[in-house]
């Protein structure tokens, strides 16, 4: 894929080098001549350019990307930049970084945005998941399906322990995509037995957490 980033800060650069250890095209977009650091990331394309302008962005190619990720320090700017993506370029799929939490309501589709990745909600996902037994944590939410990710550990007093996959009645509009066992990734299947201790990874609708969490913990 070919992928955009606006903003090269250090948040921008660990974006590309990643995106380039697997395999994908990618063009760092900043303003600022001295985040221009091009040999930090030489294998990266790079323009200096201010990523809110349209001829910026006709200069970037930005209607041969698959992706454009606005991963700025300034909220207003990545949703500018998502929104000239989606809607001047029609790129199929934006990212947006969300550096403050107060501003998380607006990085949804009327501003472009695919999917939004706030640090702060993300690590306080990840410290409720860390320390949770029997409590449904929010990890994620993709914009664009209005739909979360959800990881519940199941506490050995669960009412589902010991039952099979293919026998829980899941609440509408949910799926279960993994479970992970002492560590290991499981793709579930209709056979697999629901064990304590499992960490249960769902995809779902936003209305559904409460039926979830009800159908998961004790009673």
């Amino acid at each position: 894929m070919r992928i955009a980033i606006a903003g090269a800060g250090s948040v921008g650069r660990s974006i590309a080098r990643e995106l380039l250890d697997n395999g994908h095209e990618v063009l760092l977009i900043d303003r600022t001549q001295s985040a221009i650091k091009v040999d930090s990331v030489p294998r990266a394309e790079w323009l200096l350019a201010d990523a809110c302008e349209i001829a910026s962005l006709d200069e970037a190619g930005l209607d041969r990307c698959d992706v454009a990720v606005a991963a700025t320090g300034d909220d207003k700017v990545n949703l500018v930049v998502s929104l000239l993506a989606k809607t001047e370029y029609g790129v199929p799929r934006t990212v947006a970084r969300v550096n403050n939490p107060k501003n998380e309501w607006m990085f949804d589709e009327t501003w472009g945005v695919d999917v939004a990745v706030s640090t702060p909600r993300l690590m306080t996902a990840l410290v409720e998941e860390a320390v949770s037994v029997g409590d449904l944590v929010r990890i994620f939410t993709f914009q664009q399906s209005k739909t979360d990710m959800l990881e519940l550990t199941l506490p050995a007093d669960s009412p589902i322990v010991g039952t099979r996959v293919g026998d829980v009645a899941w609440p509408a509009e949910t799926a279960l995509v993994a479970i992970i066992r002492e560590g290991t990734p499981i793709v579930p299947s209709q056979d697999d037995p629901l064990e304590s201790g499992d960490e249960l990874l769902f995809v779902a609708s936003a209305d559904s957490g409460p039926a979830l969490s009800d159908l998961l913990t004790p009673h």
